[in-house]
C-alpha cells in the first residue's frame, strides 16, 4: 500500500500546483487573438487582474480597482480557489506525515487517520477548484451564446483548463490515499479474525496427544472390567 499512497501524494501535489497556477493566472477568459489582420491584440482576465496584449509581445495589466466593484460570479470564484489552495496545501502537509512510508506520526493507527484526512482534504480541494472554474466557464459560454449580449464576448482561458486537470489529480489523489487506508483496515480485520479463530480451535484439541482429535459423536471404547474377565472365562464355560 505504500506504493498507491506515494501515488495518491504525487498526483495530490500536481493538482495543488496546477490550482495555484490556475488561481494566479491572467489568462482565465480571453478575447480572440486574431481580431485585426495588421494589429492582432487582445485582452485577458483573470481572478485579480485585467491584461491587453499585442502580437508584438506587450502585455500591460492592471489589478482590479475595488473588491467592491468586482462582480459576484469573480469574488466566488476568488473564495472557491483559494478554499482549494488551503485544501490542498493540509492535504499535503497530512499525506507527508500520514504515509506508511514516512517514519513521522506515531502509531500505525494515527498515521491511518491522518492519511485519511489527508485524502479527504484533497477531494475537497478537487471539488472547491471543480465548481470555481465551472462557474466561471459557465459565465462565459452564456454571454458568448446570448444573442441580446451587446458587450465585448470572450472565450475560455487556459487558466480554466489548468484549474480542471489540477482539481481531477486531487479528487483522483484523495480517492487512491482513501482506499488504500480502508483496503488496509480490511486486512487487519481479516487478519484479527482470522488469528481469533486459530486460537479458538486450537484450545479444543490442546487437550489431546498430536495427531489425534476426538469426535462429538464418538462412543468411548467398552470397559472391560476383571470382573467380567473372570467370569467370562469361568471353569463352569467348560463344562
Amino acid at each position: 500500500m505504500s506504493g498507491l499512497q506515494i501515488l495518491a501524494f504525487l498526483s495530490g501535489l500536481a493538482g495543488l500546483g496546477a490550482t495555484i497556477g490556475a488561481t494566479v493566472s491572467n489568462e482565465w477568459r480571453a478575447t480572440s487573438r486574431a481580431s485585426s489582420v495588421i494589429t492582432a491584440t487582445w485582452v485577458l482576465q483573470g481572478l485579480w487582474t485585467n491584461c491587453a496584449g499585442n502580437a508584438i509581445g506587450a502585455l500591460h495589466c492592471r489589478p482590479h480597482h475595488s473588491i467592491l466593484q468586482v462582480q459576484g460570479y469573480i469574488q466566488a470564484c476568488r473564495g472557491l480557489m483559494i478554499a482549494a489552495v488551503c485544501l490542498g496545501f493540509f492535504g499535503t502537509i497530512f499525506a507527508l506525515v500520514g504515509m506508511k512510508c514516512t517514519k513521522i506520526g506515531g502509531s500505525d493507527k494515527n498515521k491511518a487517520r491522518i492519511a485519511c484526512c489527508a485524502g479527504v482534504n484533497f477531494i475537497l480541494s478537487g471539488l472547491c477548484s471543480v465548481s470555481a472554474c465551472s462557474l466561471y466557464a459557465h459565465r462565459i459560454t452564456s454571454e458568448f451564446f446570448d444573442p441580446m449580449f451587446m458587450a465585448q464576448k470572450y472565450e475560455l482561458g487556459a487558466a480554466l483548463f489548468i484549474g480542471w486537470a489540477g482539481s481531477i489529480l486531487c479528487i483522483l489523489g484523495g480517492s487512491i490515499l482513501c482506499f488504500s487506508i480502508a483496503n488496509s483496515f480490511k486486512k487487519r480485520h481479516s487478519q484479527a479474525n482470522y488469528i481469533y479463530k486459530g486460537a479458538v480451535s486450537h484450545s479444543h484439541i490442546s487437550s489431546y496427544p498430536r495427531g489425534q482429535s476426538k469426535s462429538v459423536n464418538e462412543r468411548p471404547p467398552p470397559d472391560y472390567s476383571n470382573s467380567s474377565r473372570v467370569q467370562h472365562f469361568d471353569k463352569n464355560a467348560y463344562v
